[in-house]
């Protein structure tokens, strides 16, 4: 299931997933608007720290433009609620606890990591448009400098 390669054109893989405070988000209500789904590997580590807080930072803009922003991690709800308040994270961040979502995906598989290969979750964001398809994947992103790129993709920086 590691092999799973999105591609613009494709139906975005629905699901519902807790987030920060436990309440479902189902990705096909937010149809209407665009979407940027990110996937990140883990909670308050560093560079994930960095991607989220600079989300954060763009959401205005994000908004203005009728872009709603998602996370999603492994990582259990009450990690994320801690995240979130340490961090003043407002958008919601999705608990895939099994995986599911992740694998649906592709966004969970072989990566490399300090060198060594290893299984776990791949930084990866994809643009989905109003109709629920997948405008742009991203796979193997960089947490610096990432959301400065999806800006300039979606035309925000204007």
């Amino acid at each position: 299931m590691t092999d799973v390669r999105l591609a613009a054109g494709d139906l975005a893989p629905d699901f519902t997933l807790p987030d920060q405070d436990g309440s479902p988000v189902t990705l096909s209500s937010l149809r209407g608007q665009r979407v940027v789904l990110y996937f990140y590997p883990a909670a308050m580590t560093p560079g994930c720290t960095t991607e989220a807080c600079d989300f954060r930072d763009s959401l205005n803009s994000f908004g203005g433009a009728g872009v709603r922003v998602v996370g999603v991690s492994k990582d259990e709800v009450g990690k994320l609620k801690e995240f979130a308040e340490r961090d003043g994270l407002n958008f919601p961040l999705l608990s895939d606890t099994d995986l599911a979502v992740q694998q649906a995906y592709g966004a969970w598989g072989e990566k490399q990591l300090y060198g060594k290969t290893v299984t776990g979750s791949i930084r990866s964001t994809f643009l989905i448009d109003e109709e629920g398809r997948i405008a742009k994947p991203m796979y193997n992103v960089k947490a610096t400098g990432h959301v400065a790129r999806i800006r300039k993709e979606l035309g925000l920086d204007g």
